[in-house]
């Protein structure tokens, strides 16, 4: 790990270089940009770096996304031997040249990043022999002025679960310092979030359980891990995590605009619960009256494919009220006695025309 540490340290100085030569040198709104900046563009350059990676997530997302009607063909067809299902998949991979793994592996390899910059900062503290400030390609001079470096008078080297002592020895205060971090890791823990539900709000949830349960752990394990962890990591660190948040939203929206995921994906997927962005239009069900009116609409037709039609049940319907209405009234009633045999109509008709 000494040679990431060693990169990470000449590519956060050459830029710290570059910016103090450009910004002045005191204080600006109690924050030291030059070394701010050298942070977010150590973002920038290693972004820049990865985003060949970048593209091929993109590329095998998209893939992955094109060949999920095969997938749930697979499920259906070996739903009841899950041996047989896991070898068709891994060879439907195959043959579509398919890596589940590759979603996750720009992040992965931004891991030894974030963990090198995190040893940097914390290497930097104020009472270090001359001998361990000139680890990594560090000047004296250089260490000093990053021990210093303020964020809105919070030093880039604090946490918020810096004690009282370690405040002291870098001439910091203690509520500041808990003000700023609190802050910071409030936005680490949005941007996180948002980052992974941008792409899940377009792409919808992936019908596969096993890619379903990744796209769930990186939308809600992530930011809970930064929820529980991020009060121990330097300021520095923080603003680390939220630049490559912030480069990731503009760099999903500006690929999800521009190749939009293919056609075949939209009829595979969950839609993500949410207002709009969907991959897929959720068939609505009526409900309350709604569903009365459909039910009421379905058996209308039903009674009309079977040759009885509404009009002949509402003339049942007004019989039978004619019938109520005499028998109220004390009219003899024409009804059939229990028991009777029916009368054939067409019978009694021509029994009367005889006798005509």
């Amino acid at each position: 790990m000494g040679g990431i540490y060693w990169l990470i340290s000449k590519v956060m100085l050459f830029w710290h270089t570059v910016w103090d030569s450009i910004m002045p040198d005191h204080r600006v709104l109690g924050t030291n940009w030059q070394w701010v900046l050298a942070i977010v563009f150590l973002v920038i350059t290693v972004r820049v770096v990865l985003f060949p990676i970048f593209v091929k997530q993109i590329k095998s997302q998209r893939a992955m996304q094109a060949i999920q009607p095969k997938m749930k063909e697979l499920q259906e067809k070996h739903k009841s031997d899950r041996e047989t299902l896991q070898k068709e998949v891994m060879k439907l991979y195959q043959e579509e040249k398919v890596n589940p793994l590759m979603g996750c592996l720009p992040m992965f390899l931004q891991i030894p990043v974030f963990i090198g910059l995190l040893h940097v900062l914390r290497h930097l503290k104020p009472g270090t022999s001359d001998h361990q400030m000139q680890l990594y390609g560090w000047t004296k001079d250089e260490f000093l002025s990053a021990v210093d470096a303020r964020l809105f008078d919070a030093p880039i080297v604090a946490k918020f679960s810096s004690s009282a002592d370690d405040l002291i020895k870098i001439e910091a205060h203690s509520t500041t310092v808990k003000i700023v971090a609190a802050c910071l890791v409030a936005l680490m823990i949005t941007t996180t979030y948002l980052t992974q539900r941008q792409m899940i709000k377009k792409t919808g949830w992936n019908t596969d359980p096993q890619q379903r349960m990744i796209q769930k752990f990186m939308l809600y394990g992530i930011p809970f891990f930064t929820l529980t962890s991020g009060w121990y990591f330097p300021i520095g660190v923080i603003i680390y995590w939220v630049t490559n948040n912030a480069i990731t939203l503009g760099q999903q929206y500006w690929v999800l605009h521009k190749y939009p995921p293919p056609a075949s994906a939209t009829t595979s997927t969950v839609p993500f619960k949410g207002t709009g962005g969907t991959a897929k239009v959720a068939e609505s069900k009526p409900s309350g009256l709604g569903a009365l009116f459909s039910r009421a609409k379905e058996e209308a037709a039903a009674q009309r494919s079977n040759g009885k039609g509404p009009a002949k049940a509402t003339g049942a319907k007004a019989t039978g009220a004619k019938a109520t209405d005499a028998a109220a009234n004390g009219a003899p009633s024409r009804a059939p006695k229990p028991g009777a045999k029916p009368i054939n109509p067409k019978k009694g008709g021509a029994a009367k025309r005889q006798s005509g």
